[in-house]
């Protein structure tokens, strides 16, 4: 197998941005922390698209505890897992799903999983008006862990993402309240727990195909098994885990929505570990019905750039071309091509 170089990607500190709530009155040595931290994260989107981040507020016990639950679920029967199978969760979209269940690029992935949401009752509006991916979770009856570890740990990163989009809007020369007002006050928040079996050497096919994400960021936890890798510039290169950090990347929509200024780039999964590996990445997207615009400053997007965009990406298709809606039209027409049989339930 080849070897791939090691990850180059930059560790950027998010601590600032979680000190202070936001409109507080900061002193020179917060404002400069925070300005640094910005600066950082424009290197890094306008490069690779991909970064580490530490400081992100995220106790160790609560990682520890989403590990253990998880390990436990996953050790547990087949038949037991299925009672929870994604098919049981209707237009809420969640649930479990087995090996070679979900699709890349076509392509059946190398890997195990369970898909969680925003925990919303029977009697929310957005439920009783059957809006697609959203509703109640499923959970296993064992282990009964497993419930409030994702829960609490769902409640840390997504304040770890709020506090990422401030920074990030202040990247761009934005407000820092700017995306939370216009997209991410009622975010869609989708989280899963994905488990890759050993894989030998002579098999073929991923853990994931080449790919990358739907919407704004992905917050990644990983184990200590390494296989996640980056495609830049001068090639694929291995992002293995740090320990303290999550794996920051940017999605489609945001490459979108800089006008390509900011990359989303393409990454995969290959477990060559002989061990068991565990990710827990979340996405962090605009809310189901905020409509799709571009950033200010960021609204021209010529047909060369969508033809070189078309150009450099594996599927042919670029997210820099024209599109016309809300975010939650654009996200079913994405993860329908990986769960098709889920999406005629929805339609």
């Amino acid at each position: 197998m080849t070897t791939m170089p090691v990850s180059t990607l930059p560790i950027i500190d998010l601590a600032p941005f979680l000190g202070e709530t936001l409109g507080a009155t900061l002193g020179p040595a917060d404002a400069n922390a925070r300005r640094r931290t910005a600066e950082a994260i424009d290197a890094a989107c306008r490069t690779h698209g991909f970064f580490y981040i530490e400081g992100h507020g995220i106790p160790a016990e609560t990682q520890t505890a989403l590990r253990e639950a998880s390990r436990a679920f996953f050790a547990r029967p087949e038949a037991e897992k299925l009672r929870i199978r994604m098919l049981h969760g209707g237009r809420a979209w969640r649930g479990y799903f087995p090996v070679g269940e979900e699709l890349t690029s076509g392509r059946p992935d190398r890997k195990e999983g369970l898909y969680f949401g925003t925990e919303l009752p029977a009697d929310d509006p957005r439920v009783l008006a059957g809006r697609p991916l959203h509703g109640a979770n499923l959970w296993p009856e064992a282990p009964s862990e497993l419930r409030p570890a994702v829960l609490a740990y769902m409640a840390a990163a997504e304040r770890a993402a709020q506090a990422l989009l401030e920074a990030m809007a202040m990247a761009l020369g934005l407000d820092e309240a700017w995306f939370r007002r216009h997209y991410t006050a009622d975010p869609t928040v989708l989280f899963r727990v994905f488990r890759y079996p050993p894989q030998r050497a002579d098999q073929d096919g991923w853990g994931v195909g080449e790919h990358t994400d739907y919407g704004l960021l992905t917050l990644l936890l990983q184990d200590d098994v390494p296989g996640l890798q980056v495609r830049t510039p001068q090639g694929w290169i291995d992002a293995p885990p740090r320990p303290g950090t999550l794996v920051c990347n940017l999605g489609d929509m945001l490459d979108r929505l800089t006008g390509g200024v900011w990359r989303s780039t393409p990454h995969r999964v290959l477990n060559a570990s002989g061990r068991e590996r565990y990710s827990f990445p979340l996405f962090f997207d605009p809310a189901f019905d905020a409509r799709v615009t571009p950033l200010p400053r960021h609204a021209h997007i010529d047909q060369a750039q969508v033809a070189a965009d078309r150009a450099d990406r594996w599927d042919g298709a670029s997210v820099l071309a024209p599109f016309d809606g809300t975010y939650g039209d654009y996200l079913l027409g994405k993860v329908g091509k990986v769960f098709p049989q889920l999406l005629e339930r929805v339609r």
